[in-house]
């Protein structure tokens, strides 16, 4: 009987995605973690995480996608959390960078979908998706159409999937995180962020650990899919 499980983390080299390979390594999966580009965060994670697979690919190359996922012995999780952020009032959003944010946060996640679902029918059916929102995704952010759009374009492909692969005990599910302390929201002040504080009813930002966990939690119950789980200290109820 196959016991040792295998998941696929993208965006896996810092905040939510790092933190939740780390976890994911310590609950006994064997895990790949995929990244767009070499760099400082790359090197950092490789040293931290020694027996942590990383790849480098690029989420809306979907040759990169098809290699990366048909390289890995099998997959019982995808956890889809590449993404990148945009911040503009809608007027000065060019059609460049509105398709820019789409392909990489909403298209990604449908290739690695695509392919990881192929993957995992090939083996007899089962396995977990999570798919990485945005508390944007359900309420919209101000200066943040783009961005919003994207992760609400997540929220509704993930409750469609999981429709369409339940008979086949394939879960879907989102993680919708509020305001979390990683690299992306490094671009605020300090006063701006002790303004986001404010107002968020737990009074502070969340951390990638938390993210990690609620994604291990989603990943881990076959009972439990279509479901958006909002991670975001009763910011949005």
């Amino acid at each position: 009987m196959q016991t040792q499980k295998y998941a696929l983390v993208t965006g896996g080299t810092r905040g939510i995605g790092f933190a939740t390979a780390a976890l994911l390594q310590t609950e006994g999966y064997r895990v790949t973690a995929a990244y767009s580009r070499e760099g400082e965060d790359s090197e950092r994670a490789r040293r931290a995480l020694k027996g942590v697979r990383f790849v480098r690919a690029d989420v809306t190359d979907e040759e990169a996608v098809k290699s990366l996922i048909g390289g890995m012995e099998r997959l019982d999780l995808l956890v889809c959390n590449a993404g990148v952020a945009s911040f503009a009032q809608v007027q000065d959003i060019s059609l460049l960078e509105w398709e820019r944010v789409m392909r990489v946060n909403a298209g990604g996640v449908f290739l690695c979908c695509k392919h990881a679902v192929k993957k995992m029918l090939h083996l007899g059916g089962g396995g977990a998706i999570v798919n990485v929102s945005s508390i944007w995704g359900e309420t919209g952010g101000s200066c943040e159409s783009a961005y919003s759009a994207s992760k609400g374009a997540v929220i509704a492909f993930s409750k469609a999937l999981a429709k369409e692969l339940a008979p086949s005990k394939i879960t879907v599910n989102c993680v919708a995180p509020g305001v979390i302390d990683t690299a992306m929201n490094a671009r605020f002040s300090n006063e701006e962020l002790r303004a986001m504080e404010e107002d968020i009813p737990a009074g502070r930002l969340g951390t990638p650990e938390e993210i990690a966990r609620a994604i291990l939690f989603l990943g881990s119950e076959p009972y439990i899919t279509g479901q958006v789980l909002g991670v975001n200290g009763g910011e949005y109820i």
